[in-house]
């Protein structure tokens, strides 16, 4: 299960609680809740593994990019001592070989940033929706301890404490 499939189940569970009368706070059921907390501790893993399989990928992508770079470099270079053997067009074969020395550089260089910018763009990503999560978990559990403390019912261990790290 995704996820944002998640988020949006425990949404809906606040939105289905009921209301306590001239309050703002809400009963919500506590199992249905701490069932998706539990299975969005499971993803999350999940969209780890999605991270680090991007970094993988882009470590691919910029190998394959080195790699073609190298062909190129070597096929530019073969290209010039052909023409290098040919008296007149000498000097037109060594221009033409730096050109495209630098072509293979230039785009190997552009290929690395996409890929770095890639990899950054969905870090970034993944990263707020942790935080977004994160964020939507503290303040059910906080309303949920809230809602407790307001009833004077002792705490549970079926809730657990925040912890700031």
């Amino acid at each position: 299960m995704d996820i944002l499939q998640l988020i949006d189940r425990l949404e809906e569970l606040f939105n289905d609680a009921k209301a306590v009368p001239f309050t703002h706070n809400v009963v919500v059921d506590e199992d249905r809740m701490l069932e998706i907390i539990d299975q969005m501790r499971v993803v999350i893993p999940d969209e780890v593994k999605k991270a680090q399989q991007v970094l993988v990928q882009k470590d691919r992508v910029l190998a394959q990019a080195q790699e073609e770079a190298d062909r190129t470099l070597v096929l530019a270079r073969e290209k010039a001592e052909q023409v290098a053997a040919k008296d007149n067009i000498v000097v037109e074969a060594q221009r033409r070989a730096e050109q495209i020395i630098n072509q293979a550089r230039l785009d190997a260089e552009a290929t690395r940033r996409d890929a770095d910018d890639y990899v950054v763009d969905t870090l970034v990503q993944l990263q707020d929706n942790l935080e977004k999560i994160l964020n939507q978990v503290r303040n059910g559990v906080l309303t949920l301890q809230q809602e407790r403390v307001r009833r004077g019912v002792p705490a549970s261990s079926t809730i657990p404490e925040r912890v700031d790290k």
